[in-house]
């Protein structure tokens, strides 16, 4: 069927949790437009983007002991919207808030008032994407905040579905942290564009973990695929995982209207 002729019911909007942080929630939109096969404004598909940072407390400062408020029960409430707004399904691009503490109480929280959204899982996305299409692969490096790292929320179901993970040494995971958080040149403070400084310091970031034997590199924070990275790197595929959850956003509510692998993935998959 061709594009011009897809029919999209307007009850199966894709819902978006925004806010961690505010470029992260508009990226992920723009990569559903992106992996959708569309010619015309009508054959677009209906997302909902809810972008509350101010309601959101930091997840690493729940995570670690620093409050009590789970941001959970922020993150149900804005899930709930958009639900009443007809999402059927939803994402969350933030890898930190895919913590057990954090994500199982969301969803706990939502079904428990009778929504019947489905949220996504992005980490467990990446890992079947790379299962799937990527089985040569055999060991992945991580990029991501230091709060992800020692939660090993990629670490531990990468090495369950097989893959060997390797990680910065401490002084370049610190680099790559300080290049999100920082005030002045973080992608957290100027993600678009993205500052020079913060762009090179995560491609040696990539280089550092290809010389650990990386054959893949995750881009574990919703952030980093902020900076134009693939053009200068093209030695081992950037998975990123907020692009591999707009396709399964899509695929789980219009599957006819996704597009095939990206060729700058498929180049890297075997026959």
């Amino acid at each position: 069927m061709s594009a011009s002729n897809m029919s999209v019911s307007p009850k199966k909007v894709i819902g978006v949790i925004g806010g961690m942080g505010p470029h992260a929630g508009v990226d992920l939109v723009d990569k559903i437009i992106e992996q959708t096969n569309a010619s015309s404004d009508h054959d677009h598909l209906p997302v909902a983007l809810l972008s509350y940072p101010e309601r959101i407390v930091d997840r690493s400062t729940f995570l670690f002991d620093e409050t009590d408020t789970n941001p959970a029960y922020a993150l149900a409430d804005i899930l709930r919207a958009l639900d009443a707004a007809g999402a059927v399904v939803a994402g969350m691009p933030c890898n930190t808030a895919h913590a057990p503490a954090i994500f199982d109480t969301l969803v706990d929280e939502v079904r428990g008032t009778g929504h019947d959204v489905r949220l996504l899982h992005m980490i467990e996305e990446t890992v079947q994407f790379m299962q799937a299409t990527m089985p040569h692969i055999d060991t992945v490096g991580t990029l991501s905040t230091q709060a992800v790292y020692d939660l090993q929320l990629h670490r531990a179901p990468l090495e369950a579905a097989g893959f060997n993970v390797v990680t910065p040494d401490p002084p370049m995971r610190e680099r790559v942290n300080t290049t999100i958080f920082d005030t002045t040149f973080g992608l957290k403070a100027q993600s678009h564009p993205a500052t020079p400084q913060a762009k090179q310091n995560l491609l040696d970031a990539i280089a550092h973990l290809i010389s650990k034997g990386a054959d893949a590199v995750v881009l574990g924070c919703t952030e980093l695929p902020l900076a134009p990275l693939a053009a200068d790197m093209d030695m081992v595929p950037l998975i990123d995982p907020a692009e591999i959850l707009a396709r399964a956003l899509i695929k789980s509510v219009h599957p006819d209207h996704l597009k095939p692998v990206a060729p700058r993935l498929a180049a890297f998959q075997t026959t």
